[in-house]
């Protein structure tokens, strides 16, 4: 697979924001990516998906309104944006490449740890 680097975690406040932001390491294949989280006791769920032109974007319900996922193709980089972040969001968030024809790889990051306190 390819590497995903990962960045923008950490422990906020309830109401608070975040950036998180993923970029493949030597890999400048554009492909649809995602954001997943695992939150404790819990199996991991899809948080926001966007296509590789980020024309289709889609959400977890709980997210909805919240999030917001973007990207730069120009820089190969996903962004997750969270605003009003509940302690229910509190979770390891993990970046998802999918394959692609010239990058035929699944791909995940390491995961970075949000943390959400009330």
């Amino acid at each position: 697979q390819v590497p995903l680097v990962e960045s923008g975690g950490g422990s906020v406040q309830a109401g608070d924001s975040l950036t998180l932001s993923c970029a493949p390491s030597g890999d400048t294949c554009i492909s649809a990516m995602g954001w997943y989280r695992r939150r404790p006791g819990q199996e991991r769920e899809l948080v926001a998906h966007i296509t590789s032109g980020g024309v289709t974007i889609k959400y977890a319900d709980s997210v909805k309104g919240r999030f917001t996922i973007s990207r730069d193709n120009a820089k190969n980089t996903v962004y997750l944006q969270m605003n009003n972040l509940k302690p229910d969001d509190t979770a390891v968030y993990y970046c998802n490449k999918e394959p692609t024809l010239c990058s035929p790889f699944d791909s995940w990051g390491q995961g970075t740890r949000v943390t959400v306190s009330s």
